[in-house]
């Protein structure tokens, strides 16, 4: 009898002692304007240990965020910014792999999202995502008179979009919508695509609509976010510090192709380290732990 219970005890014992060791990564990016702290989500499996070994492996050293536009994003993780010229037109470089989506629908857009970028839909119809590149959120605020974009289901907007722009009569239309993406104008452009969904529905007999949780529409109106990425894109960890410095980097010049005028480079530092540390450090909550 007591033999029993000192095994048990003994278990027991090994499960708290597990239990207080749990560890996790912490991903900080290093750049002259001041450091991003991340964490990578577990429900990511792929995307997390894809990213920690690249890092490992010293493959985000000195890399430059090729790709910034304010109010929106900052993009990096291209090998072929290492050693670039001024002006050279960067984003095709990767390790020569892509990673399977792993969309989750607890993980959205908001500001800080750190997320896999990818090539488009017409040419990567599984949304599989880059090997290595990425972007984190910086985005805009919706107020709360807009919450009504929020329930807007991004994948299907998007098919009707095609859709209806591939109809020759909407020519006009498409050329207008591209002239404003491509100026980097992305407030007004989303505006323009969500002001389409009558039509849309009308047109395609799509239901571009769809339901959304509190927690969502809390963050996009209070920290903001890019809502209209949703389901579109890998989400695999967010910014827990450093906040400032996506908008201090979205706010550089830059040029044509979005690439800041003066190199914004940047190395990826990843320290395992006990959960409890983390929250203790940086405030961030596991959901578990709640």
């Amino acid at each position: 009898m007591n033999r029993v219970v000192c095994i048990t005890a003994l278990s027991v014992s090994l499960l708290f002692s597990s239990c207080a060791q749990k560890k996790d990564y912490v991903v900080t990016f290093k750049t002259d304007m001041g450091d991003m702290v991340a964490i990578l989500y577990d429900e990511t499996p792929k995307h997390k240990a894809n990213f920690i070994k690249l890092a490992k492996d010293h493959f985000y050293d000195s890399l430059l965020f090729h790709r910034v536009i304010e109010g929106f994003m900052i993009q990096g993780g291209d090998p072929d910014s290492k050693h670039v010229q001024p002006g050279q037109k960067l984003g095709n470089g990767g390790p020569g792999y892509t990673i399977e989506a792993e969309f989750n629908p607890k993980f959205f857009h908001e500001k800080g999202a750190l997320s896999a970028a990818r090539q488009p839909d017409q040419i990567n119809p599984t949304k599989a995502s880059s090997g290595s590149q990425f972007y984190i959120v910086q985005g805009t605020i919706i107020l709360i008179q807009n919450v009504y974009q929020l329930k807007v289901d991004q994948a299907k907007l998007n098919a009707g979009l095609q859709q209806l722009l591939a109809k020759e009569e909407n020519k006009p239309l498409y050329d207008s919508l591209m002239q404003l993406y491509y100026a980097g104008d992305m407030r007004t452009y989303q505006n323009k695509c969500l002001s389409l969904i009558p039509r849309i529905e009308k047109e395609t007999g799509i239901n571009a609509r769809k339901e959304v949780s509190q927690e969502k529409i809390d963050a996009y109106t209070t920290v903001g976010g890019a809502p209209h990425l949703d389901g579109d894109y890998t989400v695999f960890g967010k910014v827990i510090k450093g906040l400032d410095v996506i908008d201090k980097i979205a706010h550089v010049e830059r040029d044509s192709n979005d690439r800041p005028l003066k190199d914004v480079r940047y190395t990826v530092i990843v320290e395992e380290m006990p959960r409890k540390q983390i929250t203790k450090m940086y405030g961030y909550e596991y959901p578990d732990n709640k």
